[in-house]
């Protein structure tokens, strides 16, 4: 993005606000690639290392998000408190800590040992967006600040990108070396928090930082004393709950994230090298939504309209191309045990004392993958069947129509991400720089309860009903948002901006 030119006489408008937004943007991307390694291996841990339920899956899960709720508050009023050099990266350096952790986790106390790992990744993570979107309002002007938060935000699906795009490079689909999937952060953890603190000081302290480029920070933001405003001010605000309320939709997110590639494996049979593409274009698609999200908003700014309104038609453009998404669980696919599937078994040369034992199969049809395979293991000795399972799967699948469901995902996906860019820059409209943390934390608390709830929930469903459960899952996430954005409405009708004593102050134009 080019900077406004300035007057004759006036300094020159510097850059070096892009520097910091590039350290967003890569810590972000470090932060979803240590989250997402979970959610690519999932089928691999809970079906062939350690052999979870969905509802010990869902406990994993569950421990995540109960720190992230707890690491978000207590983070985001630590990083206000602080500052966010020191607090972002100590944020970093715990979060790494604890995903390298997970490496050491054995088998006879897996459940045990991911959930603590998982406690202390999510207890580190929760500092990444408070940090974020504070460092976003020290220095960008709010007409920039939508475009900045979609950049950054975008680092999520880039990191979610490289988790399915690496870990199959070493880990086998048995499970063998996956270990090393939660060892490739460290490295680029301990490199992003030296640049950072070589990098980053507040701008109006910063050598690099000319008059003119401090000059257009503040350009269209108002004077603030830069006091810390403890969150407990903040809570009695609608302001506040109109933005935490509508941070629930991040459960939404967290569903496609941690249990999309289990319903693509439950569903379509996907083991961990099938899922890359399908996962890698969901984020891909994904990370145009982020950047477009925020440019579409900041780009009608420009144009003339308010803040409230541009903000607002955004997030509803937002919440509509996230509908198609209940349509996810009308994809079908079956797998038949029909002569179509014998003969590909021949070609692929399957030994003829497993073809005479899926015999028992003939003329059966399967609604899912889940099912197949257990139908085939019921059959077959446990490790032949676990040596034949991808083959078993491709040659029993009727068709590829699991394409549409992941482009329906993907579609929905970008959707939350933008929705995601612009729900965060209300907080830094809205409120003084010295909250945003604080607020930022306050409604992500939202998000991950939403999001323990949903795990919960989500388990005992599927282990009572098996993958037809993923029906509700889908209608919930394509309704959610046209319904908060009700609620943010309702709270929020006109987005006036509050003063350092949180009182309002004029209406945006």
């Amino acid at each position: 993005m080019k900077d406004k030119q300035t007057q004759p006489g006036t300094p020159p408008i510097g850059r070096y606000r892009y520097r910091i937004l590039a350290l967003l943007f890569f810590a972000t991307t470090i932060n979803y690639m240590d989250r997402s390694v979970l959610g690519v291996l999932a089928p691999t841990l809970q079906y062939k290392v350690f052999h979870w339920s969905d509802r010990d899956y869902a406990l994993v899960n569950i421990a995540f998000k109960s720190a992230y709720a707890i690491g978000l508050v207590s983070m985001g009023a630590l990083i206000d408190r602080i500052g966010t050099r020191a607090g972002y990266a100590l944020a970093i350096a715990v979060w790494s800590v604890f995903g390298m952790a997970h490496a050491l986790v054995r088998p006879a106390f897996s459940l045990v040992g991911f959930c603590v790992a998982r406690f202390g990744l999510g207890l580190g993570e929760s500092g990444n967006f408070p940090a974020a979107i504070k460092t976003t309002a020290e220095w960008f002007p709010r007409r920039e600040r939508a475009f900045a938060t979609g950049v950054f935000n975008a680092g999520a699906n880039v990191g979610a990108i490289m988790a399915p795009l690496v870990i199959p490079l070493f880990v086998l689909p048995d499970g063998t070396n996956w270990q090393f999937a939660f060892l490739t952060t460290g490295v680029l953890s301990l490199a992003w928090i030296v640049f950072w603190l070589r990098t980053y000081q507040p701008p109006g302290s910063h050598p690099r930082v000319s008059a003119g480029e401090m000059a257009y920070i503040h350009s269209d933001s108002p004077a603030t004393s830069g006091a810390r405003i403890p969150w407990r001010r903040v809570l009695p605000l609608r302001e506040t709950w109109a933005f935490a309320l509508g941070k629930i939709t991040d459960a939404v997110w967290w569903f496609y994230l941690f249990w999309g590639g289990k319903y693509l494996y439950d569903r379509f049979g996907l083991d961990i090298k099938g899922l890359a593409l399908p996962l890698i274009l969901i984020y891909a698609v994904s990370d145009a939504g982020s950047v477009a999200g925020g440019w579409l908003s900041s780009s009608l700014i420009k144009r003339g309209w308010s803040v409230n309104r541009a903000r607002k038609t955004t997030l509803l453009v937002c919440a509509l191309s996230v509908l198609p998404v209940v349509f996810v669980t009308e994809i079908h696919t079956r797998f038949d045990a029909d002569a179509s599937f014998y003969a590909r078994l021949g070609a692929q040369q399957v030994p003829a004392s497993a073809q005479d034992a899926l015999g028992a199969l003939s003329g059966r049809s399967f609604a899912s993958a889940k099912e197949f395979t257990a139908a085939a293991a019921s059959v077959l000795p446990p490790a032949e069947a676990a040596r034949l399972e991808s083959v078993l799967v491709k040659s029993a699948r009727s068709d590829r129509f699991y394409w549409i469901a992941v482009v329906l995902i993907a579609v929905a996906a970008a959707g939350h991400q933008a929705w995601s860019a612009n729900l965060y820059t209300l907080v830094s409209d809205v409120f003084p720089k010295a909250a945003t943390a604080s607020v930022i934390g306050f409604g992500g608390m939202f998000g991950a309860v939403s999001g323990l709830v949903a795990d919960w929930s989500l388990g005992q469903v599927l282990s009572a009903s098996g993958p037809a459960g993923y029906m509700f899952a889908f209608l919930i996430a394509g309704l959610a948002y046209l319904f908060f954005l009700g609620v943010i409405q309702v709270l929020m009708p006109r987005m006036t901006p509050l003063d350092d004593d949180l009182r309002h102050t004029t209406h945006y134009p």
